[in-house]
Parts: structure tokens; sequence; C-alpha cells
């Protein structure tokens, strides 16, 4: 999915005030592109590694990727494997079944013990080659994505690279701190079409991140098409629509069902969210019945947030929400569907609460684990409802008492996780109601013990939201995403044990030259010493 021509990124509208800015940045001590061994030069952060210097193993034209016997999930992981290596290497790569002594690269089955979970794995170096063991399918993916990164950063290139392809003999044994690794895209207020959203997808899964939140709807813009409601899509997703107006388009369901596919194929699930009762403005001024007054509201195309509410009173308005999660839930395999529910400033209390207990229990009538901003607890709803705490106080008595009475919490604050926010004060892209958050700000903090009240156990998972109202481009997702995307991906991974900064920062800079290689824009942190 990338682009083949030449392109300017956004990295070097700030290259001059960085390279400025880095000497002073780094302590004295630090030497750049440096790690204490090449199996820990990882993101995120492997939960065991033990290195064996003497049992390094070098890819040649000869080397088989050889997968489970049997397993076409395995065999379908040596596939990906195989075709993300042999651009760089020239090697054929041919995927076999693993019969007689292992050689090459193995993908097996196997039962590494219940502590290392459903995504866990162990993967052993020596001469003869790689073996990747794990219980599933998602564990070899997730072994084959460490793989890459113990290549040379050429590996990433899509033409051929003249390299030794060595792997650091040893072993990494690991699993994810927590189930629930996310990131969104939110695509309502500037649309990003399906090859965008595959590319950020590969972004993803090459940081075990395994959920994309997709924001399908606001006041600027309705992207999903909705058959019982064809106008939403066509009107409020159509021409015109978006932050500015620029920012028109929508996904059919046969564009949604694919990119459902795409993300499974790479352990990803997609989490749709239709925000609700509030940020409903695209809604609002397409169906006129679905107003209090029967007046539809102009479109709407700036920043504002805050003003729009479906009809609280009227039937038509849950006829409306049932239609709409019914046909999301049918396109949806993955278990949650996300409803909003914030910033609904013009919606009473009284009328907030009703209206969530009506749509809430619609939600799990067809099959799917309710997931909300945190306003959602105000509501009191059902204890199986996900709530999302996206506030910037370490202070919250409203999600530590809906954690007292048994909800999940996914944490992203937005001081911390909202990847939208600028880096500082030059950023050419981005907002800054939340703060400037630099890498370190995405990185130090612990996602189990940030909020008071809400514990480790009360924690579903991390996730690193991407608002897009001055987004237009994949550049622009790219330039916003990385290099923070994969410190949020270390802390929903990585054990708390692990959690370092100058560690961290060490292994960053060798993302650096992946990044280049395989043509994708980067903020060049001068908090992080990049390898050349």
């Amino acid at each position: 999915m990338r682009r083949s021509k030449p392109r300017v990124t956004l990295a070097a509208a700030v290259a001059f005030t960085a390279a400025l800015s880095v000497s002073t940045a780094l302590p004295a001590a630090a030497e750049p592109g440096t790690a204490d061994s090449p199996l820990t030069a990882v993101i995120p952060a492997p939960a065991e590694v033990e290195a064996d210097p003497g049992a390094d193993y070098r890819l040649k034209p000869s080397t088989l990727v050889r997968t489970e016997p049997g397993s076409a999930a395995a065999r379908a992981v040596g596939r990906q494997l195989a075709d993300t290596l042999r651009p760089a290497t020239g090697y054929p790569m041919p995927v076999v079944p693993a019969h007689g002594p292992a050689n090459g690269i193995s993908l097996l089955l196997d039962d590494v013990g219940d502590d290392l979970g459903r995504e866990g794995y162990r993967l052993t170096v020596s001469p003869r080659g790689v073996t990747v063991r794990a219980n599933t399918p998602a564990g070899l993916f997730a072994g084959s994505q460490t793989l890459r990164q113990l290549l040379p950063a050429a590996i990433d290139s899509d033409s051929r690279q003249h390299a030794a392809w060595t792997v650091p003999g040893g072993s990494i044994t690991d699993h994810p701190r927590y189930d629930y690794r996310g990131a969104m895209l939110d695509i309502a207020r500037h649309f990003h079409t399906p090859d965008e959203i595959k590319s950020y997808i590969n972004e993803l899964a090459r940081y075990k991140i395994n959920h994309l939140h997709l924001h399908l709807t606001d006041d600027q813009g309705w992207r999903i098409e909705i058959e019982s409601w064809p106008e939403l899509t066509t009107v409020g997703g159509g021409p015109g629509t978006g932050v500015d107006g620029v920012g028109g388009g929508f996904l059919t369901k046969e564009d949604y069902r694919d990119l459902v596919s795409y993300a499974a194929d790479r352990y990803i699930t997609i989490v749709p969210e239709i925000d609700m009762p509030g940020h409903t403005n695209s809604a609002l001024s397409t169906y006129a019945e679905l107003n209090c007054d029967g007046v539809a509201p102009p479109p709407r195309t700036d920043m504002a947030v805050g003003y729009s509410s479906l009809c609280i009173d009227k039937e038509i308005t849950y006829e409306f929400v049932e239609d709409v999660i019914r046909e999301i839930a049918e396109l949806t395999p993955g278990p949650y569907l996300h409803i909003g529910g914030d910033e609904a400033h013009v919606t009473s209390e009284e009328d907030y609460r009703t209206f969530m207990r009506r749509a809430v229990p619609l939600v799990e009538k067809y099959g799917k684990r309710p997931f909300g901003w945190n306003e959602i607890v105000r509501a009191e709803p059902t204890t199986d409802t996900v709530a999302q705490y996206w506030g910037t106080a370490t202070e919250h008595a409203e999600i530590a008492d809906a954690v007292e009475r048994g909800h999940q919490v996914i944490m992203s604050p937005a001081n911390r996780t909202y990847l939208d926010m600028k880096y500082d004060e030059d950023t050419p892209l981005g907002l800054s109601w939340a703060g400037y958050v630099e890498v370190r700000d995405a990185y130090d903090w612990d996602p189990g013990a940030h909020v008071t009240g809400v514990g480790e156990d009360a924690v579903l998972g991390v996730e690193a939201p991407l608002w897009s109202e001055t987004l237009r481009s994949l550049d622009h997702i790219e330039y916003m995403a990385l290099p923070r995307l994969t410190a949020v991906a270390e802390l929903g991974w990585s054990p708390r044990s692990s959690h370092d900064w100058p560690s961290f920062r060490e292994r960053l800079a060798e993302q650096g030259p992946r990044w280049e290689a395989r043509d994708a824009g980067f903020y060049r942190s001068p908090q992080v010493p990049w390898a050349e």
C-alpha cells in the first residue's frame, strides 16, 4: 500500500528545529543507535530474552519458510512473512509444510503453556534456523513480527537490498500485558480511503497492536453505508462534507467487509464506532425527522463540538439507532461495537440516561459488547459495557465508581495517547487542547496505575486515538502517529517491569531507518538519538 511517487514528508518541515534541539535534549553519555543486545532492540520490548552470540542464523537463497502441517492459518502467516522478506532479500522463500529436522524459518503450533496465552510465542535462533512456537496462529503472527525487527532495517524495503540477512542467536519468550491494544482512526472529520486505512493497519500489525477502532460518524460526515437510511452516505458523507468541506467520501459495505478481512489476516479486530446521541449533525442535517422540530439543520464543516443531539423523545430516533446498530453488527465479526456518548453537551443528564438505557441494550441485542467514551458510565449501563477513558486528569470519580461496580476500562488519556495532539508549538498539524504530547509523554505513564481507583485488573487495555480534523493524507497520518504509536504499543504489550525510557529511546532510534526503508514519514523527535 506504499506510494511509488516521490513524496515530501512533513518531517522536513521541522528537521531544522530538531537538529538544533537534539544536542541539548540527549544526555552526554548517549550513543545514538546503540542497544544492550540485538535481541533486545525490539519494540514492544519482549518479556524474556536470552542472547547466544554464537548461534546467529543467516538467511540464504535456500532458506525455507516451514509451517505447521495441516494448519491453513499457520501457512497463511508463513506466506505473509515470506512475502515481506522476498523483496529486499531477493530470495525465493518457498513456504512448505514443516516435516523433518528444523531448518530455515519454522512456524509451529505447540503447547507453549497457558502463561503465554493466545498471542504469546517462543522464538529461538540457532545456526540451523529460526523457530517460532505458539499456542495459536495469532502467537505465530506476533513472533513473525518480532523476527522482522531482528533482521537489518533494509528488510523493510520493497526493492532488492544487499545486506547480510543475519538473525542474532538466542531465544525470546514473549506475551502481552493486555488483551486489548488498540489504535483509533477518525475517518469522519476527513475520509481516509481504504488503501490508506490498510497502510495504517500494516503499521499497527508491526507493533503487535490488535484492534483498530474506526470512528465512522460525526458532525462533519457519515462514512459507512446504511442501507435502511441510504442518504446518510450520499448526502451526509458526500461531496463537501468533512472539516473545511474537503473530506467527502464513505465506505460501502463491501469496502468495510474487505477492511475487516484485511485486518483479520493481520490478527487485528475492527471496532466500529457510531457516535451518539451527540456528534450527530451529519445525520440530523440529512434526515429532518430525526430532529425534535422536524427541521434539518445546515451541514457543519467547522471543528466545533457539543452542539448536536438526536431527539431523545421521538420513537423514530430509536428505530434509526436500531437500524444502524443492526447493520453495523451484521458487518462486524469482532465482539465490540462503540456507541460514542461523549461531549453530548446539549443533551440533558436525564435525556442522556434515557437514551443510553435504550441504546446499550440494542448493542447487546445484536450480539456485541457495548463500548463508549467514559461519559457512558453516567447512565449506569450494564457492567459488560467498556468505558474508554479519554480525560487528562489522574483523579476521576465517575470512572473509579464505575470500576467499583465492575466495569472494565480502556485507557486513552488525551494528554498521553492522543496522536493528533501537537508534539510542540511548531508542529504543523494537530491540535493542542490537551497540551503538547512529545514521545516521552506518550511513553512515561502506567495504564494500570494512571487513574486513582482504576487498577491493573480493571484495565482491559490501551488505545491511541488519532482524530483527523487537521489531517488530509496518509503522510499526515504517519507523521502524527510515528513515533508515538510505538510508545503506546509497548505500554500495551510489554511487562510493566520492562518500562524504561532510556532503553525505549535507544530502541526507538533504530526504527527510523526501518520507516525510511518503507517510505513512511515520521517526526524526528529531538528526544530520540535517531540512527542514520
